[in-house]
């Protein structure tokens, strides 16, 4: 690329640059939590269609994917889970074809008073744009839209397929990025930018849901000897899985995590249970996260997580005679690991993001691992295309006054 060139793109990016931080706070403006995506998706498919992509809008469909590697198992249907595609199409296939894909769903905003300013209502201060999903990930979503606007603008046109993704249910199963693979969607490479600081990715986590659900017998608190208290029955079953947290960490580590002190990581998400403060509480479930490397047989950890749950019911003496039930729903996700794809087609993907890293911050581009799993999987396991994910700066993701640095 000649000078000229570099310095028409780099002119076209910052001449769009206010217009960019304005769509982007529409689109955090959109409180696209699991469940309620569909207005944040609907401006996605607007903006792409006057911007001259083939557009293609659908509902994601269980049956259409369920038996499908990566699948994750969910309760309920995808009545209301939309995917969004803008396509770009150069029959001529000069170039090298690409996907670029994000994900529309955020997480829950947990209690509002504890954000310093409303958490969709985003706020620009000192560079930093405060919101949920403006860091994970709508500011990396729109760059991909905003890159393509500033090659045409700059004059520049792609020389093989382009393929714009704005997908759901990533934070709990990855599903609608599987549902874009289902529909035919293919290309040369891809390209997901996450908000972890402009480095490339080397390898992510394997990530396994799923939830414990306990029942107790009730009593009056004036006879709570006799009864049984389901929410401290849990205790002794999160610390077992405390101990198989300890025990995987322990043993030999993947080649990428060598240098990670703590990789596979355990979370209890979420903890519920009883209904009256002076009744001993008939029922309790919990939600379990817990991450396996990359190359793991992730079916097999799943079964090993079931079996200490269920070792440490034995162990107990309402519990042997009145066993947990484990529920297996969102992420049953294998690791991936970018580092060891040594096919020509990375190797070239990732040179082409070096060179154009260092042309723009004149710095080498890192590489690290990272705790936890991305929708990279799916391309570079299931579809044989290099997956990058390599994306901007943003503090607090998937916490209080989540920002991303504009």
């Amino acid at each position: 690329m000649s000078s000229e060139q570099h310095k028409a793109i780099i002119d076209a990016v910052d001449a769009r640059f206010d217009e960019q931080v304005a769509f982007l706070t529409e689109l955090v403006s959109h409180p696209s939590t699991r469940g309620n995506e569909q207005s944040a998706q609907r401006f996605m498919a607007e903006e792409l269609r006057e911007r001259g992509y083939d557009t293609d809008v659908w509902n994601v469909d269980v049956a259409d994917i369920a038996d499908l590697p990566g699948f994750s198992p969910v309760i309920g249907n995808y009545d209301d889970a939309i995917n969004v595609v803008g396509a770009r199409r150069n029959p001529s296939g000069r170039g090298r074809s690409l996907i670029l894909n994000g994900h529309i769903d955020v997480v829950p905003t947990g209690p509002l008073d504890m954000w310093e300013t409303p958490p969709f209502q985003p706020a620009v201060k000192d560079g930093w744009m405060t919101g949920r999903g403006a860091g994970d990930m709508k500011g990396g979503l729109v760059a991909n839209v905003f890159a393509l606007d500033a090659l045409r603008d700059a004059g520049f046109k792609p020389a093989a397929d382009v393929y714009v993704q704005s997908v759901v249910e990533e934070e709990c199963t990855g599903n609608g990025a599987l549902a874009c693979l289902q529909r035919g969607y293919r290309a040369d490479a891809a390209i997901i930018p996450e908000p972890f600081h402009e480095h490339l990715i080397d390898a992510q986590v394997g990530v396994i849901w799923l939830q414990v659900q306990l029942r107790g017998v009730p009593v009056h608190v004036l006879e709570a000897g006799s009864g049984v208290n389901a929410i401290e029955a849990a205790i002794p079953l999160i610390e077992a899985l405390r101990g198989l947290e300890a025990r995987w960490n322990s043993a030999a580590k993947h080649p990428a995590y060598q240098h990670v002190d703590h990789p596979l990581n355990l979370n209890i998400g979420r903890i519920e249970g009883g209904d009256w403060a002076s009744s001993v509480p008939a029922w309790c479930r919990f939600d379990v996260r817990l991450a396996v490397y990359p190359g793991q047989d992730v079916r097999g950890a799943r079964d090993e997580i079931e079996a200490c749950i269920r070792e440490a019911a034995a162990q107990h003496p309402y519990l042997s005679n009145n066993p947990p039930e484990i529920v297996h729903h969102g992420f049953l996700a294998e690791g991936y690991s970018l580092a060891e794809d040594n096919s020509d087609a990375a190797r070239e993907a990732i040179a082409m993001l070096g060179a154009a890293h260092e042309a723009v911050t004149g710095e080498e581009l890192e590489r690290m691992p990272v705790t936890a799993t991305t929708d990279a999987r799916f391309f570079g396991l299931h579809a044989g295309m290099p997956a990058l994910v390599y994306g901007p700066a943003a503090d607090a993701i998937h916490g209080f006054n989540e920002r991303l640095d504009l």
